[in-house]
Formats: C-alpha cells, structure tokens, sequence
C-alpha cells in the first residue's frame, strides 16, 4: 500500500508541477513564452490562456484525492486528451521529432499517477 502511494504521488505531483504550476507561473511572469507554444502551432493566443486554465484546474483536481470520482476522471481525462492533441498537433507542424512524441512520455506518466489513485484510494473499485 505505501509503495502504491508513493508512486501515486510521484507521478501525481510532476504532474501538478508540470501542468499546473509551470503554465501558470509562464503567464504571470512570462506571458509571452507562455502563448509562443501555441502561436507556433498555429493557435490564437486565446486559445494559450484557455489551454492554461483547464489545465491548472485539472492539475489542482489530481492532487485533491478527497474530490468525488467523476471529477477526478474528467481532470485524467481532460489532460489526456491535452497530450494526446498536443502530440498529433506537433506531429503535423513538426512531423515526426522528439517534440512531438514528449506530450506521450508525459501521458504515461500521468496513467501512472491514474493507475495509482485507484489501487491507493479506491482499492480497485473501478475495475483496476
């Protein structure tokens, strides 16, 4: 049980650093660099500022383990879909580099950090 968690919490807690806490921290110091990802993409700015938001909102949600079931599904699932559009996006303008399979690496380290919850706060429950 205790190793269940620390690996929850290791793969929970890059997470919450790299999906939350850094795009945040971008905006407020760096606003620029935090919109030059999607910009050159081919993204309106706006579309940074959103990405932004519901990222930090879904990264807040993993680390609250007492948040109901469905919620913390959709903030795994939110960011899942983030990786995995992010990945085909890069792949289209960048076509097949390391840039475009790293949103991929995160994604498995963010099913580790959903494997986890659920053998650590669920038991199982879900099927896992």
């Amino acid at each position: 049980m205790k190793k269940n968690k620390i690996i929850f919490w290791v793969a929970t807690v890059f997470i919450f650093l790299f999906e939350g806490v850094m795009p945040v921290s971008a905006l407020i110091f760096a606003p620029s660099s935090a919109t030059a990802g999607t910009v050159y993409l081919g993204y309106p700015i706006y579309f940074a500022y959103m990405l932004i938001a519901f990222k930090a909102l879904g990264a807040i949600a993993l680390i609250i383990t007492k948040l109901p079931r469905p919620i913390k599904e959709w903030a795994y699932a939110g960011l899942a879909f983030n990786f995995v559009a992010a990945c085909i996006s890069h792949f289209a303008v960048d076509g097949a580099s390391g840039v475009s399979f790293f949103p991929l690496i995160i994604l498995t380290i963010l099913i580790v950090s959903y494997i986890y919850y659920f053998k650590t706060y669920h038991h199982g429950k879900n099927g896992l």
